[in-house]
């Protein structure tokens, strides 16, 4: 697959773990996820997907949703979605400086010859709401991205939104792909292995649950 072509859907070629993410990461730590439609202690093989369709369009693109719910301030969840030595412990770094309005990123997971993207910095409303547009250089591909914490009685919700590009088919590959990533983060902040989190167990089970969101 060429590293155009790999892009073409969010969740690229992702390498993936072994294991599950361990019980007491969910029960006995701090800061805790709370997924609304899976809870992997129910016992099933495969995840099922989270992602939704998201009411407003981006830029007119069509778009997919995650939610992830901590039991952690948002000062905290912002720390681990916008910091780059957080983000490198389930999906990538950043080297730059944001104050020049864009940083180049690179995800760590996907092999060595994974290219490093520009992300350009739309809107920072820290820590509430960071809008971002990524693009290769070289390539046409861009992608549209939003996160949003919301915080209430304790726990804070991430929302993070990202468009699916031009083509509705390349949702078979962004919705697995962040729901995998967004489940490392959760093993990341909840003291477990991102690396037990098994990319398997998102793609390609879960392409056409997206793919029919979209059709």
């Amino acid at each position: 697959m060429s590293a155009s072509s790999a892009r073409a859907v969010r969740s690229r070629v992702f390498v993936s773990g072994t294991a599950t993410i361990p019980e007491s990461a969910f029960d006995a730590l701090d800061l805790e996820v709370r997924r609304t439609v899976h809870d992997r202690r129910a016992g099933t093989d495969a995840v099922p997907g989270t992602g939704r369709t998201q009411e407003e369009s981006i830029d007119g693109l069509d778009s997919v949703a995650f939610d992830r719910t901590f039991r952690a301030g948002i000062g905290d969840v912002w720390a681990a979605v916008t910091e780059s030595d957080r983000l490198a412990r389930w999906i990538g770094e950043w080297t730059g400086d944001p104050s020049t309005g864009s940083v180049d990123f690179r995800m760590l997971y996907e092999g060595d010859e994974h290219q490093a993207e520009v992300l350009t910095i739309q809107e920072c409303q820290a820590p509430r709401r960071l809008v971002l547009i990524s693009r290769v250089p070289g390539e046409e591909v861009v992608w549209h991205m939003t996160l949003t914490l919301v915080e209430h009685e304790g726990a804070t919700t991430l929302t993070f939104t990202q468009s699916v590009g031009d083509d509705p088919a390349m949702a078979g590959g962004v919705g697995p792909g962040w729901d995998y990533y967004l489940d490392r983060l959760v093993a990341a902040e909840t003291g477990g292995d991102p690396a037990s989190v098994d990319f398997g167990d998102y793609h390609p089970v879960h392409t056409q649950h997206y793919l029919d969101m979209f059709s």
